[in-house]
């Protein structure tokens, strides 16, 4: 059974978002093209997600997350699982990610991190390299900066 996919926009202060649902659960949460977008204001996951980031972009820590419901792969899963876990205006390394969940590998952990579809929510922003410098972002090292120094 396919299920109907919902898409609204969120204009940030660093670019407009995109919201993708089924209808219940947040799907994807991305910055990108958005004039094929139409936006469906009115159900209730956008209304909830928009008040996580409005309160997020004004600085403050929100103290509720949106049902979410990413589609990957098991292992992506637990990686996208762990990234919840980074505490909001902290960061951790990759390798440190790998050794949380217990994986040998810093670049796989990489590759799981750059397929994270809901962005933000889930913070992939707070991953940085073992040296402390910002290492990859979907959305641009810009972008990783901003979201970061919102957090502080």
């Amino acid at each position: 059974m396919r299920t109907n996919i919902m898409k609204a926009l969120y204009h940030s202060p660093v670019g407009t978002i995109i919201l993708v649902s089924d209808g219940t659960s947040l799907t994807a949460l991305d910055f990108g093209q958005s004039q094929d977008v139409k936006d469906q204001q009115d159900l209730p996951i956008f209304a909830e997600t928009r008040r996580w980031l409005d309160l997020y972009f004004s600085g403050k820590k929100p103290d509720f997350t949106p049902p979410l419901k990413p589609q990957g792969t098991p292992f992506q899963q637990k990686v996208w699982h762990e990234l919840l876990n980074i505490p909001y205006g902290a960061t951790v390394s990759y390798g440190e990610i790998a050794r949380r969940i217990g994986c040998r590998s810093a670049q796989a952990i990489g590759q799981a991190v750059h397929r994270n579809p809901i962005s933000i929510i889930i913070p992939c922003h707070r991953v940085i390299g073992a040296d402390g410098s910002l290492t990859g972002y979907a959305s641009g090292l810009d972008i990783k900066q901003r979201l970061l120094q919102i957090e502080q």
